[in-house]
C-alpha cells in the first residue's frame, strides 16, 4: 500500500483504535463460561444424558426386583438399603465423561486454542469438572424420584440425603482427575471409555452397593472392606437413615484429598505439555 492510500483522520481513528483493551476474564468467570460451555454440549449431544437418566431407571428397577425378595424378603425393604449404593455406583460410573470430554476437545485442537487465550489457563479443566455437577446433579435427581416411588424412605430426611449426596460429589470430584489424566494419555474418546471400565466395575461391584459385608465369605469380606466405594456406600447408607457415619466419612473425605493431591499435578502439567 502506497503512502498516499493510507488512511487518515476519522478512517485511521476507526482501524487504530485509542480505547483501552478490555480487560482479561477473571478466573471464576473463565471458569464459569467455560463450565456452561460443557453444559451447552449436553444440548447439541443429548445422547450424553442417556447414561444420567436411562441407566439410573434401570440398574434401580432392575436389582430392586430382582434381588430384593432374595436378599431382604421384598423389593420395598431393599430399596432402603440399595438406594444410596445405586446412587455411589451410578455417579461414580458418569465420572468418566469428564475425561471422554477432554479427550475430544483435545482431538479437535480445542485445547491448543485455549492455552493460546489470554485467560486463566486452569479454566477449561476446572470448567470440564464444574459442568459436570450438572450431569452428577440429574442422575441424582433420577434415582431419589425412583427410589420415592419405589417406597424409600430416608430416615435422616432431606438433609441426610443433601448430605450423602455431597460425599458422593466430593469422592466423584477426585475421582474425576483420574479420567481427566487418561483423556489426556489414550488416543481416542473410547479408549477412555473402554479403560474406565476396567477399572469401574471391580471397584463398584466388588464392594457393598448390592449386598451388606456379612454376607461375604471371610477373604472376600476382607478385600472388599478396603474398598473406597466400600466406605462411600456405607457412609451415604448412613447419612440418609439418620445415624453417625463414624469413621467412614473421614475415610472418604481422606481418600478423596489423596487423590486430588496426587493426580491433579499430574493431569496439569499434562495440560501444559505440548502433544
Amino acid at each position: 500500500m502506497s503512502p498516499d492510500a493510507m488512511p487518515t483522520g476519522a478512517g485511521a481513528e476507526r482501524i487504530l483504535s485509542r480505547q483501552a483493551r478490555p480487560k482479561a476474564a477473571s478466573a471464576p468467570s473463565a471458569v464459569l463460561t467455560l463450565a456452561w460451555r460443557a453444559m451447552l454440549k449436553i444440548k447439541h449431544v443429548p445422547f450424553q444424558l442417556f447414561d444420567v437418566t436411562i441407566m439410573p431407571i434401570m440398574f434401580t428397577l432392575l436389582f430392586t426386583f430382582m434381588f430384593g425378595g432374595a436378599l431382604a424378603n421384598s423389593p420395598k425393604e431393599y430399596i432402603q438399603f440399595l438406594l444410596p449404593g445405586i446412587l455411589v455406583q451410578t455417579i461414580i460410573f458418569i465420572t468418566v465423561y469428564t475425561g471422554v470430554g477432554v479427550n475430544t476437545d483435545i482431538q479437535k485442537g480445542l485445547f491448543d486454542r485455549f492455552r493460546s487465550l489470554p485467560m486463566w489457563q486452569p479454566a477449561p479443566i476446572l470448567g470440564a469438572l464444574a459442568g459436570d455437577l450438572f450431569r452428577y446433579s440429574v442422575a441424582s435427581m433420577v434415582i431419589l424420584i425412583v427410589g420415592f416411588i419405589l417406597g424409600f424412605r430416608p430416615e435422616g430426611g432431606a438433609l441426610g440425603v443433601l448430605l450423602a449426596f455431597l460425599l458422593v460429589l466430593t469422592f466423584a470430584f477426585a475421582v474425576s482427575w483420574i479420567w481427566i489424566i487418561f483423556g489426556m494419555r489414550v488416543k481416542t474418546p473410547e479408549s477412555v471409555m473402554t479403560t474406565s471400565f476396567v477399572f469401574l466395575m471391580p471397584l463398584t461391584f466388588a464392594s457393598n452397593i448390592f449386598v451388606e459385608l456379612s454376607t461375604l465369605p471371610g477373604w472376600l469380606r476382607a478385600i472388599v472392606s478396603k474398598n473406597p466405594v466400600t466406605h462411600l456406600a456405607t457412609a451415604a447408607r448412613a447419612l440418609t437413615r439418620g445415624e453417625n457415619p463414624g469413621d467412614d466419612v473421614l475415610w472418604v473425605l481422606g481418600a478423596s484429598v489423596l487423590i486430588v493431591l496426587v493426580a491433579a499435578p499430574i493431569a496439569m502439567r499434562l495440560y501444559y505439555k505440548e502433544r
